[in-house]
């Protein structure tokens, strides 16, 4: 097998534009156009178009695909209405956290569950596995889209200009097929920057085509072209977990402060259920570590595995940090023992290469945008 990362289908268009191209989950990926900080902006003041083709989509179908998803995934699948979608997680049997998704009820018995890119195989094989016993054919439709992503409150009125479809009518979190530039699309309103935005899936061959049209369509509204690190302090701001980093599968989604996303209402058993019950037990009574915010007071950025502190003791780690364009600061998230977990808790740091960084705690998000 080549080890060469996989291209998306606008691989070309990219280094037309002049992108910094880089690595990410197998994939060759536009990490940034320019600079990062202004896509950042542009996205959090006008909008921005992404390139998400690296994400994993899979196709549950069958008179069981709702039973199947209920039975793999610890969210309950059976309130999804048909056109909406669902934040939800994959889990281990001892409860550890395999990924995060998003699953769209697509029609009365079809579904498209999006992994993360790095854990796509996994899912995959993860669900084609738990729906063994139900009559659900679990499809890897990976190839099947490119996905293009217009985030920013332009966004709405960007997308308006190139499609007939309800847009005004289609609420967060939900999705509808439309033709978009004359290319036919699942619109999703949906996103991973804390900006309204909306995902665009359609066909590989469709990808360029439709890229093009919004890149005109956006201009006179300062759309620009994103990449992956503008993404990242987006998606950190407005406090979303990223697996790897907040979510690992050393972690239950109670560790990780996402405990309402594990529905025991639901009928029947699912992957994890007794692990997870432990471990929701054991997080009402002593949360071990809690997720929180820290915004610095100097100007040094914290990373991923640097150490929380706080008189001279270790409580805690980062698992993302990164300059604020928006805060026009270093922020991070970490998780921190429950003690030093209350917004405001005084004399807490991070240990930035042996110099104990003073930092303010915070709950998050750390960016929220007015409605």
């Amino acid at each position: 097998m080549s080890n060469a990362p996989r291209l998306t289908a606008l691989d070309a268009l990219h280094r037309s534009l002049g992108a910094t191209m880089t690595d990410f989950a197998g994939w060759d990926m536009p990490l940034r156009y320019g600079s990062e900080r202004d896509e950042h902006n542009a996205v959090r003041t006008r909008a921005g178009l992404f390139d998400l083709s690296h994400m994993g989509e899979i196709t549950v179908t069958g008179p069981e695909a709702m039973k199947a998803l209920n039975y793999a995934l610890v969210g309950n699948i059976a309130t999804i209405g048909p056109g909406r979608a669902r934040y939800t997680m994959i889990c281990q049997e001892d409860g550890g956290i395999v990924d995060d998704l998003i699953v769209y009820r697509l029609g009365e018995t079809e579904y498209m569950v999006v992994a993360n890119a790095g854990n796509a195989q996994t899912v995959l094989d993860a669900i084609t596995e738990r729906a063994a016993g139900f009559d659900a054919e679990v499809r890897d439709d990976r190839d099947a889209y490119a996905l293009i992503a217009v985030q920013g409150p332009e966004s709405p009125g960007i997308l308006k200009s190139v499609t007939d479809a309800d847009l005004d009518g289609l609420k967060y979190y939900a999705g509808l097929p439309g033709t978009v530039a004359g290319v036919p699309a699942l619109i999703a309103r949906t996103g991973y920057t804390g900006e309204d935005g909306f995902e665009l899936f359609v066909a590989p061959e469709h990808a360029e085509q439709l890229w093009r049209a919004l890149t005109d369509a956006g201009q006179d509204a300062g759309l620009v072209p994103c990449g992956l690190s503008c993404r990242d302090t987006l998606r950190l701001e407005a406090g979303m977990p990223l697996y790897g980093h907040e979510l690992t599968t050393a972690l239950t989604p109670f560790d990780a402060g996402l405990g309402r996303v594990v529905k025991f209402e639901k009928d029947g058993d699912f992957v994890g259920r007794t692990a997870l019950e432990a471990a929701a037990e054991k997080a009402a009574a002593n949360p071990p570590r809690k997720l929180v915010g820290l915004i610095a007071e100097g100007r040094r950025v914290p990373r991923a595995g640097f150490s929380v502190v706080a008189d001279g003791e270790v409580i805690g780690e980062v698992t993302s940090g990164a300059p604020s364009p928006t805060l026009g600061k270093p922020i991070a998230i970490a998780y921190v023992d429950a003690a030093h977990a209350a917004p405001g808790t005084a004399g807490v740091g991070i240990d930035i290469r042996g110099t104990h960084e003073a930092y303010e705690v915070v709950a998050l998000p750390f960016y929220k945008r007015e409605k």
